[in-house]
C-alpha cells in the first residue's frame, strides 16, 4: 500500500515483521484496490514514485543537513554566551532570549528531518541523532513525536484518528461540517464564535508551555521510554546549570517561559497555516494521495520562507513523501502539481501572510456555523 511504501525506508527489514501476518492472496477476479479509491489516481502516484526513487529525489545531502545543526549549535551557544558576555540587562536578557528561540525552532524543524528518517540513509543513525536533537537540545521525547506524528501522516484531518486536530471540540471546533454538528447537538465547551480571538492567547503562545510539557513526560514516563527520558533529563541539567549560574531564580525561570511561548507561537503558526484551514473530517478510506491533498496546502518558496517553516512550506509534497529529504522538495513540486492537474485535485500554494491570516479565518468561520446552529431552534 502507498502509505506502507512511503513511510519505510528499508521496506525488505518491515517485511520480515509482516510475513506471520499474511493471511493469504487475493483471488484473480477480486480489485486490489477499494470502491472508494482513485484507481487512475493510485496508478499515476506510484509512477511518480517510481520516478522519485529513480532521479535520487529520497536521497539526503549529508552537507545541508549538517550547516543545519551547525547553525543550531552555534545560535544555541551565542545565546548563552550573549548573556556571559554583556550581562544580565534588559538588552543582552531579550537578545539571548531571541537567539535561543530561533535555535530552538530551527532544531524542531531539523527533530521532524530526523523522526522522518530523512537525513541518513540507515534508519539506525536518524534514530540516533533524533535522540540527541529532540531530547538534548529541546527537551522532549523522541518517541513520543513519533509516536502522534505518524498518526497525523497517516490521516491528516481525520476526527479521532489525527491527534494534531484533538483541540476539537474542547478548546476550539474545528472545521464546517463538525462545527455545525456541535451546535445542533447544543454543546458548548469554549465560546466558539470568539475563538479566533482566543486563538490568539491559547494555542500559539501555550502550547509548548502547557500542554506539550507535561504530555511529553507523561508519555515517556507510562510508555517507558526511559532511553528517552535520560536524554530530557541531560538537557534540562545543562540548561539549568548554564543559565542558572548566570541568572537569578526569577529570571531564569522567566527566561525558559519566555523563550518557550516564542518558540511555541513560531511553531503553532508554522505547522497550523497548512491543516487548519483545509478539509477536517471523518475518515472516508480515501487513496493516499486524496487523502492528503484535502488536509494539505503549501506556502509560496522562498529562502526566507524554506528557512522560516523548515521547508513546511512544502507541506503537500511532504505529506505526500514524508522520507524525502526537504532540499528535493522543490524538485519534485511540478510533477506533483502535474498530477493534481491531470486528476482535477485542487494544489493550493498561499503566500506566508495569507496562510497565517487563514487560520484565523477559518476558526472565525467555523465559530460562526457552531453559533448559527447553536442559536437554531
Amino acid at each position: 500500500q502507498d502509505a506502507f511504501v512511503a513511510f519505510h525506508v528499508n521496506k525488505v527489514l518491515v517485511s520480515k515483521y509482516l510475513k506471520p501476518l499474511q493471511i493469504g492472496e487475493l483471488a484473480p477476479d477480486q480489485p486490489s484496490i477499494e470502491p472508494t479509491k482513485n484507481e487512475m489516481l493510485v496508478k499515476d502516484f506510484r509512477e511518480l514514485r517510481a520516478t522519485v526513487e529513480r532521479t535520487g529525489l529520497l536521497e539526503p545531502n549529508q552537507l545541508f543537513f549538517f550547516l543545519l545543526l551547525a547553525h543550531i549549535l552555534l545560535l544555541d551557544t551565542a545565546a548563552w554566551l550573549i548573556l556571559f558576555y554583556f550581562g544580565t540587562s534588559l538588552l543582552p536578557f531579550v537578545f539571548s532570549l531571541l537567539l535561543l528561540t530561533i535555535s530552538q525552532v530551527q532544531a524542531s524543524w531539523l527533530q521532524h528531518d530526523l523522526g522522518h528518517l530523512s537525513v541518513f540513509r540507515k534508519t539506525k543513525w536518524n534514530h540516533l541523532l533524533h535522540k540527541f536533537v529532540m531530547c538534548h537540545l529541546i527537551g522532549a521525547s523522541a518517541k513520543w513525536w513519533t509516536l502522534l506524528h505518524s498518526q497525523h501522516h497517516a490521516k491528516p484531518n481525520c476526527f479521532h484518528k489525527d491527534p494534531d486536530i484533538d483541540m476539537h471540540p474542547f478548546l476550539f471546533t474545528l472545521g464546517k461540517k463538525f462545527s455545525v454538528e456541535l451546535g445542533i447537538k447544543k454543546k458548548k465547551y469554549m465560546p466558539y464564535n470568539h475563538q479566533h480571538k482566543y486563538f490568539f492567547i491559547t494555542l500559539p503562545p501555550l502550547l509548548f508551555p502547557t500542554y506539550f510539557h507535561c504530555h511529553t513526560f507523561y508519555i515517556a514516563y507510562t510508555k517507558k521510554y526511559w532511553a528517552d527520558l535520560a536524554w530530557m533529563l541531560t538537557f534540562y541539567i545543562r540548561f539549568f546549570y548554564t543559565y542558572g549560574s548566570l541568572l537569578e531564580t526569577k529570571s531564569l525561570l522567566a527566561y525558559y517561559f519566555i523563550f518557550r511561548m516564542l518558540e511555541s507561537s513560531w511553531f503553532v503558526w508554522v505547522s497550523q497555516m497548512n491543516h487548519i484551514p483545509m478539509d477536517i473530517d471523518y475518515d472516508k478510506n480515501l487513496d493516499w494521495v486524496s487523502t492528503q491533498l484535502l488536509a494539505t496546502c503549501n506556502v509560496e518558496q522562498s529562502l526566507f520562507n524554506d528557512w522560516f517553516t523548515g521547508h513546511l512550506n512544502f507541506q503537500i509534497e511532504h505529506h505526500l513523501f514524508p522520507t524525502m529529504p526537504r532540499h528535493n522538495y522543490w524538485k519534485v513540486a511540478p510533477l506533483v502539481k502535474s498530477l493534481c492537474a491531470k486528476h482535477g485535485i485542487e494544489y493550493q500554494c498561499k503566500p506566508l501572510l495569507t496562510a497565517f491570516a487563514d487560520i484565523v479565518h477559518s476558526l472565525k468561520t467555523s465559530g460562526e456555523l457552531w453559533h448559527d446552529a447553536y442559536l437554531h431552534k
